[in-house]
């Protein structure tokens, strides 16, 4: 099973940009649809952006046009680039495999995203 880890993550003023990456074990990332998710308190955990194994690309409405997801198969690694951040972005955000979009591996440890002046 693929394992994920985390990072990029920090305090931002609004407007300000981060980019989170996820590194995973295992040979098999490449076949995998995969997910950037995030769960601010008190909140359900949600799907931000998602990425197929052959690169199609989708976003929930509230990161459009200010997020971009993608992924390094040689290196394992998924990245989120999220630009003009809001504090309604704060949350600790995952990434995970998926099917549609529904997570279908094991969390790692996440990584805090705090926006605020």
């Amino acid at each position: 099973q693929v394992q994920f880890v985390e990072s990029g993550g920090g305090l931002v003023q609004p407007g300000g940009s981060l980019r989170l990456s996820c590194a995973a074990s295992g040979r098999a990332f490449r076949v995998y649809a995969m997910g950037w998710y995030r769960q601010a308190p008190g909140k359900q955990r949600e799907l931000v952006a998602g990425i197929t194994n052959d690169g199609n690309i989708m976003y929930a409405d509230s990161v459009k046009g200010r997020f971009n997801i993608s992924r390094d198969n040689a290196k394992n690694t998924l990245y989120l680039q999220m630009n003009s951040l809001k504090p309604e972005d704060t949350a600790v955000y995952f990434c995970n495999t998926r099917l549609g979009m529904t997570p279908t591996g094991s969390w790692g440890q996440g990584t805090q995203v705090t926006v605020s002046s």
